[in-house]
């Protein structure tokens, strides 16, 4: 990632909190400047809201729901904003979603090319 994204704020939805820190590190690498953790749709929602994401990574299993339900809900409320999924069950989102699908365990290259493209789409 180049310093295009510098200023950049992104949202992470995740419910484990020592991966939710991992991609908060490698967004700071890639130039983000900000970024808030949450671990439920409505959470998302209202973080969303409070502050528009240049990006939302999200996992498919969170907290009461999926990060496809929380996506979705940001999305109705913000228009398109550019998503990744990052996810240990990257199978369950075969032909869900044409958003980048970052494999756990996280590799940094994987994670960086899918934010290049969420981010140029």
């Amino acid at each position: 990632m180049t310093a295009n994204l510098t200023g950049k704020h992104a949202l992470i939805i995740e419910d484990e909190m020592l991966i939710a820190l991992e991609v908060e590190s490698l967004l700071h690498d890639f130039g983000f400047e900000s970024c808030d953790i949450v671990d439920n749709s409505k959470d998302a929602v209202k973080s969303a809201m409070a502050r528009r994401p240049d990006l939302v990574t999200a996992d498919l299993r969170i907290v009461g729901g999926t990060g496809l339900e929380a996506v979705t809900a940001i999305t109705e409320k913000l228009g398109p904003v550019p998503h990744i999924y990052v996810t240990g069950n990257a199978e369950m989102l075969t032909g869900a979603t044409a958003a980048p699908v970052v494999d756990k365990p996280l590799s940094r290259r994987a994670l960086a090319e899918a934010c290049q493209r969420a981010c140029a789409a």
